[in-house]
């Protein structure tokens, strides 16, 4: 699998797993950058979801508008496979920048 293909693969939820796993050795830094990216990406939006959940049933008149949220990762997502497949290593909007140097096992082969 080609460095492109793994950074595109790290913004598709649990396809980050194949990205992670299929290029074991084979990383260079743009598929190392787009895989902290999409990483983040998801442990954000499963958080964000849990929460979301959780107030939605508390209050369910809130479920509508705050079901909303969801379009937001959809659309980082779609921002995160753009800059893969342009091969630029280019945070995500909003949450991008706190991503960059975490996620340090990646680094290793």
């Amino acid at each position: 699998m080609n460095p492109k293909t793994q950074s595109i693969l790290a913004y598709l939820g649990v396809l980050w797993l194949i990205a992670y796993f299929g290029s074991k050795g084979k990383r260079d830094t743009l598929s190392i950058y787009h895989l902290r990216q999409g990483l983040g990406l998801l442990v954000v939006a499963i958080l964000a979801n849990v929460m979301l959940s959780v107030t939605i049933m508390l209050v369910p008149t809130l479920g509508t508008p705050l079901s909303l949220v969801s379009v937001v990762f959809l659309v980082l997502m779609i921002f995160g496979i753009i800059n893969a497949a342009n091969e630029v290593q280019k945070p995500l909007p909003l949450i991008g920048k706190l991503f960059e140097n975490r996620f340090s096992f990646l680094d290793k082969s």
